[in-house]
């Protein structure tokens, strides 16, 4: 059995996973504006509430760049006490186990890959959008991580005025001075202004696919996050954006497809060991 870990700025998820399952799950609010010691305390303490005899090792998904050797963990987004914590080394004197450490959004494509809807391509992306833009690169159903676990970092492409994260996550509902849950409420009740939002934000994302594109030529792009769960209200406008893609027969052949896998960052990060 595997303790699994997705470390947020807002929360810190833990999973005790065997066999692709999660047998137990647990979170908490993460300290994220206190010292690093306070955050790693929280996580701690979490460890220790799912901890028993039969866990014989922890993976950890972090939204930031890391050193897979040595387990240092470098500017943690959302968490600016941790700049370069030797995370690996603390965590296995602490627990006395083996600990694997990668990117989250590496984790959620793994578990795309794996247990999810990427199950069926040897070739993926999978995209989380939520208060930025990550992704993760599947290639020969492996992962690719580049340097640093650094590969797909597709959101702080330029683009427009600024990045794709900018316009493709909660930041572009930050510019009409709104959430997407507030927007997907008011869409469901037909609200025009609402649909319009929506129309404009999946033109954007459509842009981004068309980047992945360019750049990886998948067979599939799974997207994860809150915000897919309004996949049907900016699905058209990004289907549309996508059609002034050059190459015809990869636009053709490419799927683009929701996530329902609900644990999937978790998931990935149990089998973090085999990589």
């Amino acid at each position: 059995m595997k303790l699994s870990i997705d470390l947020g700025g807002t929360n810190i998820r833990i999973a005790q996973v065997e066999n692709g399952r999660c047998l137990k799950k647990a979170s908490a609010v993460c300290p994220a504006r206190q010292s690093a010691s306070k955050v790693l305390s929280r996580l701690f303490q979490l460890i220790e509430s799912m901890m028993n005899e039969q866990v014989n090792g922890i993976g950890v998904g972090v939204p930031s760049i890391v050193d897979p050797k040595k387990g240092i963990v470098y500017n943690v987004a959302n968490i600016s006490s941790w700049k370069e914590i030797y995370l690996k080394d603390i965590m296995e004197k602490e627990f006395k186990l083996p600990i694997a450490i990668n990117n989250d959004s590496n984790c959620f494509t793994l578990g795309e890959s794996l247990f999810g809807a990427g199950q069926p391509y040897t070739n993926m992306v999978g995209v989380t959008i939520g208060t930025g833009v990550g992704a993760g690169v599947i290639i020969n159903r492996r992962l690719y991580y580049g340097q640093y676990m650094g590969a797909g970092e597709i959101g702080s492409l330029p683009y427009l005025d600024a990045d794709f994260e900018r316009y493709c996550s909660s930041f572009f509902f930050k510019r009409y001075h709104t959430t997407g849950a507030a927007v997907f409420e008011r869409a469901k009740k037909g609200d025009a202004a609402a649909l319009e939002v929506w129309r404009e934000f999946g033109s954007h994302l459509g842009c981004l696919m068309k980047a992945i594109l360019f750049t990886y030529a998948p067979q599939a792009i799974v997207l994860g996050g809150g915000i897919v769960s309004a996949f049907p209200l900016f699905k058209t406008a990004m289907q549309e954006t996508m059609q002034s893609f050059p190459y015809e027969v990869i636009l053709n052949n490419v799927k683009v497809i929701p996530s329902h896998l609900e644990d999937a960052s978790l998931l990935g990060a149990s089998v973090l060991f085999d990589e």
